[in-house]
């Protein structure tokens, strides 16, 4: 967890105490006997507009080209968000940019402002309710109003509540079997709000109702939602629903994987259908846990910086010193003590070698675990470092995409601190040992299926499990019934299913964030 220290508070304020020394000098060119021109200092707001602006000019990674600040006058602009829109807006090399629903101005979908929640909930703690929702639209573009997945821990999982229940009241409405706007705006205020408590009617699978008050409140996290060891046919397939790639879940990860490595398992089910990224470092561990020992030392993939930061270390051509105000602090928040930095005391951001050459991640088996073959399930938010692991593994195992395309997003970031701020924009792309990466619009499935709200985790008749297990017992992923089959047109469409969930999960973090730096070589 990112914690602000001291000099970080108090940075963009030591700045506008000089802007405010600097602006209230006289004129010297006044002549005897004029009103000599004051000029107004600028505000906080206003210092902060322009950090963000200032940061993003330096490291962005497609800063290239990027407007002078005269040109782009940050202060003008409303707000930080309609600040940071514009930046998102602006043409770059390489820059891939798209239009919404919501949104026609063509923009990348990446760069965002967050009050610090981001750093909370990739450590693992979490303050709400502990579920999510969702209409299930598999047999028909209206559906019914299910839940969608329970986070162990929480206070839904200590009420009973479990994947695939169908909603049939909610804060006292049970008008909610279709899948209007009105109905999606109600139940994302309800579930997904600022109020302390919902209240739900719902139907289990054997057609008994309960009705339940949940309140929400802060627990620990475990990303790890479900985890168990299938036989087919004469093999054990391991099976494990990942939800987010937190710091605190490398060990949960490894005693998983060891488990179906003692079973016997030879092959592997990883549902990530719902994890939109998380920390690279995490990633690093899951492919590791995967990866065969056989290709320890090699290149696991290299991690490509923006180029003026790759510029930062070099005496001819100093760029982005910007981040000389960036300390860099552990993983308690504190500072890290460097004496050959910038600074000379502790380290920060400009002390960080981000040449290719320096950046190269190399395989390093964790565990013992063997899998002939990888099933990934996926859906429209399976995102940044979810997608890193995939495509770590393409071009040395068996792999096999199952559900929806991907999100698309091969770039990465760290948190600039701004004031009380922190903001996200790509500074960073990854390329696997075969140098494939830019995933941009997302990585395409090898057999399509919509996602099943209908049944718990672990179901064998579970959609994309289903054409998972059906392709390690018979070689194909045939699902019995036409209507679940690749032909199907049934049901909503990735674009409006990927629509309604970020409608419902606007806070839930869709990324992947740098958390291991090295130092500069002395």
């Amino acid at each position: 967890m990112i914690i602000k220290t001291h000099f970080q508070k108090v940075l963009i304020l030591s700045f506008a105490l000089l802007a405010g020394f600097s602006s209230c000098k006289k004129d010297p060119k006044v002549q005897p006997g004029t009103t000599p021109i004051v000029t107004t200092p600028p505000t906080r707001a206003e210092l902060t507009k322009d950090s963000i602006f200032l940061y993003a000019k330096e490291t962005y990674y497609w800063n290239e080209p990027f407007p002078t600040y005269e040109a782009f006058k940050p202060r003008s602009y409303a707000t930080n968000k309609a600040l940071l829109d514009a930046i998102r807006a602006l043409p770059g090399t390489g820059k891939p940019l798209v239009t919404t629903a919501n949104d026609p101005v063509p923009r990348e979908k990446y760069s965002f402002l967050d009050d610090g929640s981001v750093s909370s909930q990739l450590s693992g703690v979490s303050g709400d309710y502990g579920f999510s929702v969702f209409y299930n639209t598999s047999e028909s573009p209206t559906g019914d109003l299910r839940i969608k997945y329970v986070s162990p821990n929480s206070p839904a999982a200590e009420k009973g509540l479990k994947r695939g229940y169908r909603i049939t009241k909610l804060n006292g409405r049970t008008d909610l079997t279709t899948a209007s706007d009105a109905n999606v705006t109600f139940v994302g205020n309800a579930v997904f709000g600022s109020a302390t408590s919902v209240e739900l009617t719902v139907q289990k699978p054997d057609g008994t109702s309960v009705d339940m008050t949940i309140s929400r409140g802060s627990y620990s996290n475990n990303p790890i939602y479900h985890s168990s060891i299938i036989t087919v046919g004469s093999k054990k397939v391991g099976y494990i629903v990942y939800n987010s790639f937190t710091t605190n879940s490398k060990d949960a990860l490894t005693t998983k994987i060891a488990e179906f490595a003692t079973a016997g398992a030879t092959e592997l089910v990883v549902d990530l259908r719902y994890n939109g990224g998380g920390s690279v470092a995490t990633a690093d561990v899951l492919t590791n846990l995967i990866a065969p020992a056989s290709l320890n030392g090699t290149t696991m993939y290299t991690t490509f910086w923006t180029k003026s930061m790759q510029n930062l270390r070099t005496a001819t051509e100093r760029k982005a010193s910007i981040l000389a105000n960036q300390p860099l602090t552990d993983e308690k928040g504190k500072l890290r003590p460097f004496t050959g930095g910038v600074n000379g005391v502790y380290a920060t951001y400009a002390d960080i070698d981000y040449s290719p050459a320096e950046n190269r991640t190399e395989f390093e088996k964790v565990g013992s675990a063997m899998f002939t073959k990888v099933y990934f399930l996926v859906l429209g938010g399976t995102a940044s470092a979810s997608e890193l692991v995939i495509n770590n593994l393409k071009p040395h195992l068996d792999v096999k995409l199952i559900g929806e395309k991907t999100f698309g997003k091969p770039v990465g970031f760290f948190a600039i601190n701004i004031d009380n701020i922190e903001l996200y924009v790509p500074q960073f792309e990854t390329k696997n040992s075969n140098n494939v990466g830019g995933y941009y619009n997302g990585m395409t499935v090898d057999f399509e299926v919509k996602d099943d709200v209908t049944k718990d985790f672990g179901d064998r008749t579970e959609k994309l499990l289903a054409a998972a297990l059906s392709f390690s017992e018979k070689g194909t992923f045939s699902l019995g019934k036409p209507n679940n089959s690749i032909s199907s047109t049934r049901g909503m469409s990735a674009e409006e299913a990927r629509a309604m969930t970020e409608e419902f999960e606007k806070d839930k973090f869709n990324g992947m964030k740098y958390d291991k730096f090295k130092l500069k070589k002395k």
